[in-house]
């Protein structure tokens, strides 16, 4: 976008101001959205609630049909009459009849009334029913609005902000309109969206309207930041993300309108209302999460096209979201160089209408020949870096090595006991949890406060202990992650695990699961008495739940008892070759002294199945950040590593200007 604009003579008298208008990031004092933000609770911490009990949309029915409540099918909500609401309550938000405004997700069986606002789980519901005939609403939650301090600085930062086109001062409104990219937006459409522009920050605001839209119940800032020739956008929400659910153009719903854009911005969802007059939502997370608590809200839509963002992660999300709302009725806009942004579609003068209908559908009932393929395909050849996966940031080596991290695959990863495998591993998914990948981690063999207690170190790269006064700074910053802890401790049953991990992935769009370690599934098999088999079973299922949901699951597996004077292969990874042959990557921490000094650990990827390139790179823990990715400058670097073959593999000596880790790389044979 930004690009697109650097020939303008508009920017070209406005850039010398831009370092001055884009100030510092954080709101002024006097609108910093409420006091120290520990008041809030993140929702994954403590985290899911376990044991999760599914329940079936066969149950759900036959519950329904029993207690002789009708009900109508929907897409991904079955409809019923609202036990919240009398019918004199009119109409709910959504123009929907108050009698029919409960919605039940058909996966979850968690409930919504769009009258009352009333929301809780399945057996909130069961118990609302059963308690019907003395009057009694037993286990609802109402659906709160912001917190008293929230809500007045909601009120004071609303009321200081003016629409754009207010602005007394043109120059000012015209670099606000260059930074945020909104050149070709009118004032109209921002006024139509309630748009508006907060002067002592430099912010766009965008509102939250409560039920009815009769009062504010959040809004969300957008502030840019220059770097170099870009612009990057940082949003501020009040309330925080996990509770903000705003659907951005909500209120200009009508209940005639069947057809939705949904997109990942609020400026894109302007500039496509403005070229093409269809209804358009912004998700109000973007592509990192679709809250289950928002389906009801777009169950009156027969056609849902999903225009979320020009590369492939946003496909991915498309892709992932769909699976939620019914295939059938959504069509995804495939991102390329003739398809961005909607934004920088409208300020390159492309047609958007045309862009639109070339959505392809995401459901078909079967691969007949490679039509059906090819768009995939090309899609692939023509974004190699970004089909590779999420590069790591921390460990340069295993990019080289693995490329990236991918949806979809099953991770190995072994090494001995006391080699830090955890500790690795924890900083392995941090570095990946930093970058916007949806985590649950399934710590079964430590607590989930020694486990956090450790990401936390490794986050703030230095110990808390003796700098408690920086705790709340770091602990805020955590807790935006989205990272999410399973509470299951010791010996677990493999069907519990997945039906969590498919709610994980159904509620919270986890991409990535860390599983440590498998062995504590193995007692409660009862398959036989053979624990090879059960192993083989156990890692079939995490194999099937890999493909079937597109997440990406890493598996850590202790290794057989080999001598200690002995290296680690992948044939050491405990039970039958079954591990190794389903897993897409094999990982192995070695932990061997080879040459005098500290280097003694190294990674080895002894398997790769997306590129074949395999390898070793050492590792060096630094004890005061538990961290292998930053290694003690003073430290000598390991020199050789022996691989499986008993074949030398020669390393930088680390010598002055070389990079901080050095790796050796060959081809797999087989």
């Amino acid at each position: 976008m930004w690009a697109l604009f650097r020939s303008s003579s508009l920017l070209r008298t406005l850039l010398p101001l831009r370092r001055a208008w884009i100030g510092r990031r954080g709101l002024p004092r006097s609108l910093v959205p409420g006091p120290p933000r520990r008041r809030y609770r993140k929702e994954s911490l403590p985290a899911l609630e376990m044991p999760v009990l599914p329940v079936t949309i066969t149950e759900i029915r036959q519950y329904l049909r029993t207690h002789g409540i009708p009900f109508q099918e929907g897409h991904s909500c079955l409809r019923a009459p609202s036990p919240f609401v009398e019918s004199s309550e009119g109409k709910d938000q959504t123009n929907t009849p108050a009698s029919f405004s409960l919605f039940i997700d058909k996966t979850t069986g968690c409930f919504l009334c769009l009258t009352s606002l009333a929301e809780g789980s399945w057996e909130d519901f069961q118990a609302s029913v059963e308690g019907r005939g003395d009057k009694t609403r037993e286990g609802i939650l109402l659906s709160e609005g912001p917190e008293a301090q929230d809500s007045e600085e909601i009120q004071r930062i609303w009321n200081r902000a003016v629409p754009l086109g207010e602005l007394p001062d043109p120059e000012e409104a015209g670099l606000a309109r260059v930074m945020f990219g909104l050149t070709k937006v009118t004032d109209d459409t921002l006024r139509r969206f309630s748009v508006r522009y907060l002067r002592p920050t430099r912010n766009l605001v965008f509102p939250w309207f409560s039920h009815g839209g009769l009062g504010l119940r959040g809004l969300k800032l957008l502030g840019a930041e220059g770097q170099g020739d870009q612009v990057r956008y940082v949003e501020t929400t009040i309330p925080r993300p996990g509770a903000f659910h705003n659907l951005f153009g909500l209120p200009l719903i009508t209940r005639r309108d069947v057809e939705v854009v949904l997109t990942s911005r609020e400026l894109d969802s302007l500039a496509l209302s403005q070229a093409t007059g269809l209804p358009t939502l912004a998700l109000p997370r973007g592509t990192v999460c679709l809250p289950p608590a928002l389906l009801p809200y777009l169950e009156q839509f027969r056609r849902i096209v999903f225009w979320l963002g020009d590369d492939l992660r946003s496909w991915e999300a498309a892709k992932l979201f769909a699976r939620k709302l019914n295939p059938k009725r959504c069509s995804l806009v495939r991102p390329g160089n003739q398809q961005p942004h909607p934004l920088e579609a409208l300020n390159r003068g492309l047609n958007l209408s045309r862009i639109l209908r070339t959505a392809l559908p995401a459901w078909h009932k079967s691969i007949v020949s490679f039509r059906q393929l090819r768009e995939e395909v090309l899609g692939e050849l023509s974004n190699v870096e970004q089909t590779a996966g999420i590069r790591w940031s921390r460990f340069p080596d295993l990019n080289r090595l693995l490329k990236g991290h991918r949806k979809g695959e099953l991770t190995v990863f072994t090494g001995p006991t006391g080699s830090g495998k955890t500790t690795f591993i924890s900083e392995y998914a941090l570095d990946l949890c930093t970058q916007g990948v949806n985590t649950l981690w399934g710590s079964f063999e430590i607590s989930n406060v020694r486990l956090a207690r450790v990401m936390l170190t490794q986050f703030a790269v230095g110990r808390l202990e003796e700098q408690l006064d920086k705790y709340e700074e770091w602990a805020d910053r955590f807790e935006d992650l989205p990272l999410f802890f399973m509470t299951f401790h010791g010996h677990q049953n493999i069907r519990s695990v997945i039906d969590t991990m498919q709610h994980a992935v159904y509620v919270y769009d986890v991409c990535h699961v860390v599983i440590d370690n498998l062995q504590f599934m193995m007692g409660y098999e009862q398959l036989s008495t053979d624990r090879i088999a059960a192993q083989d079973y156990i890692v079939g299922a995490f194999r099937k739940f890999a493909t079937d949901n597109n997440c990406h699951v890493t598996l850590v597996i202790h290794p057989r008892k080999e001598d200690d004077d002995k290296e680690l292969q992948t044939a050491s990874i405990f039970g039958s070759a079954k591990a190794s042959q389903e897993a897409d990557n094999v990982l192995i921490l070695q932990d061997r002294k080879l040459v005098t000094g500290p280097g003694k650990r190294y990674l080895q990827v002894s398997k790769n199945r997306f590129d074949g390139d395999v390898g070793v790179f050492p590792l060096e823990f630094n004890k005061s950040s538990l961290t292998f990715s930053v290694p003690p400058k003073s430290k000598a670097r390991l020199k050789k590593i022996k691989d499986d073959n008993g074949l030398v593999a020669k390393k930088a000596s680390g010598k002055k200007g070389s990079g901080s880790q050095s790796s050796e790389t060959y081809s797999e044979q087989n």
